[in-house]
């Protein structure tokens, strides 16, 4: 017999997931884990709704009977195949029939299955709850090319807990952002990535995050986090120019000329025209160096202007020199000096 289960239980449940709700719903959104298997396509769904609307609950499900028969072998051996230990979680979008469905074909062919009580519905009710929770934050700005993002990644090496925010949105957070990196989640499929970690902080220890925007991309970060973010001590880490500008190098120095003038050319209104033509010309000639060096007067007029919107003093850490490890080294050292670690 199938097993209903909230998602805190769904969570720890043996067993792949699979979402049997349309393409287009798990395009948008689902659980981190979870795989597509859908029991509609969205052009199937589309009809099996229109039914209702025009026709009635029954004739809708005589309708999704219908188009379901010719796929349910199909549907059995791809489940076997995918749960190779014969147990499953399965849902669909509030945990009716489309996922009761699925579940009781699953069963009768030999599967153990669990069913997330509310489907994804419930999920997301549970995202907005965890993001909401407390939790105590660093918060590490920097201009353009110090290397806070490497800097997060090496505190996390060193057993800090780290929300990277650019990594789950798959994006650097600038004009430049999306080169060289895989196409970016929807801002509900962010929301859920984030909620994902943020349950499993300690709230005894702290949780490194590096100062953004509201948006990310694409992205745009969630109210909860951004109130935290913006409630929380914040430090400055600081580095040379030229230490920016080979950083900066080294991030985009593989990164396809075009698409580098691409992004540029999207900052000419902000850069001016006459500095954003130099910026193309030294990029065409592969002059990297020299066109970041041009760029960063936007970035960090942006950033000051930004500092002077905060109304607040924020510490600066020089961290010139410093490897990344040795730069988080001294971040921890310095926060730990100033009470921050344990506040």
């Amino acid at each position: 017999m199938t097993q209903l289960l909230p998602i805190s239980d769904f969570w720890q449940a043996p067993g792949p997931i699979l979402d049997v709700r349309s393409p287009g719903e798990y395009a948008q959104g689902h659980l981190p884990e979870a795989l597509s298997f859908p029991l509609f396509s969205d052009e199937e769904r589309a009809q099996v709704g229109t039914c209702y609307k025009q026709q009635g609950q029954e004739t809708a499900v005589e309708l999704g009977l219908e188009l379901v028969a010719p796929k349910m072998v199909g549907l059995v051996k791809q489940a076997k195949a995918l749960a190779p230990e014969r147990q499953v979680r399965v849902h669909c979008w509030r945990g009716g029939m489309r996922s009761g469905s699925v579940g009781w074909l699953l069963e009768t062919s030999g599967l153990e299955v669990k069913l997330l009580k509310g489907g994804y519905k419930a999920f997301r009710h549970w995202v907005r709850t965890t993001l909401a929770t407390p939790r105590t934050l660093i918060v590490v700005g920097g201009m353009t090319g110090t290397g806070k993002t490497d800097i997060l990644h090496a505190l996390r090496k060193l057993g800090e807990q780290v929300l990277d925010l650019e990594g789950l949105a798959n994006h650097r957070g600038s004009s430049y952002g999306a080169l060289m990196l895989p196409p970016q989640p929807s801002t509900e499929q962010f929301e859920n990535l984030i909620a994902e970690q943020w349950a499993t902080f300690n709230p005894q220890r702290p949780v490194w995050v590096e100062a953004e925007s509201r948006r990310v991309g694409t992205c745009r970060v969630p109210e909860e986090i951004v109130d935290q973010m913006e409630a929380a001590p914040t430090l400055e880490v600081v580095r040379s120019e030229a230490e920016r500008l080979a950083i900066l190098v080294d991030v985009y120095g593989q990164a396809n000329l075009d698409e580098l003038t691409a992004a540029t050319e999207r900052l000419r209104k902000r850069l001016g025209g006459l500095r954003t033509q130099e910026a193309v010309q030294h990029i065409k000639k592969g002059e990297l160096a020299a066109a970041a060096a041009i760029i960063l007067t936007y970035y960090d007029r942006t950033y000051r202007h930004d500092l002077v919107r905060r109304g607040q003093e924020i510490p600066k850490i020089d961290i010139a020199e410093m490897s990344v490890l040795q730069a988080a080294q001294h971040l921890l050292g310095q926060v730990n000096h100033w009470g921050w670690y344990n506040s």
